[in-house]
């Protein structure tokens, strides 16, 4: 049996979203064109897929719901703030200006943004 991992994000607006992950996301951490059904949109990422449903009245979480790996953090961070996107910055943690947070081992550099639904999203170098 083939198995392929499909993530499953909860959206308020899905033509916004749709917009948000193909346009914003899709150049800068590899989302493949969108096929489009009647009950979501789903986005080919490497070896998955990221699935877009709507639900008009959810309420995101404060928890991330989706992550990359990436081979360099600092090109992802200015491409997505080139992009539009806010990098965010948690009190306390010393994160550099870019966003990016060096984990206390040094052995991953982390930043975290909201996508147009407010799902907190977070993508991580590792080494």
């Amino acid at each position: 049996m083939t198995t392929r991992l499909m993530a499953m994000i909860c959206v308020a607006d899905r033509l916004r979203a749709r917009a948000f992950y193909g346009d914003v996301l899709g150049p800068v951490l590899g989302l493949e064109p969108v096929q489009v059904d009647h009950f979501g949109d789903q986005f080919a990422c490497g070896d998955g897929w990221i699935r877009l449903t709507e639900l008009p009245d959810v309420l995101p979480g404060p928890h991330p719901v989706l992550g990359w790996q990436v081979d360099d953090a600092a090109r992802c961070a200015a491409a997505l703030t080139a992009s539009g996107v806010t990098m965010i910055i948690y009190s306390g943690m010393g994160q550099g200006a870019d966003g990016l947070w060096l984990s206390p081992d040094g052995q991953a550099w982390i930043g975290w943004f909201n996508d147009s639904e407010g799902n907190l999203l977070s993508f991580t170098q590792m080494g």
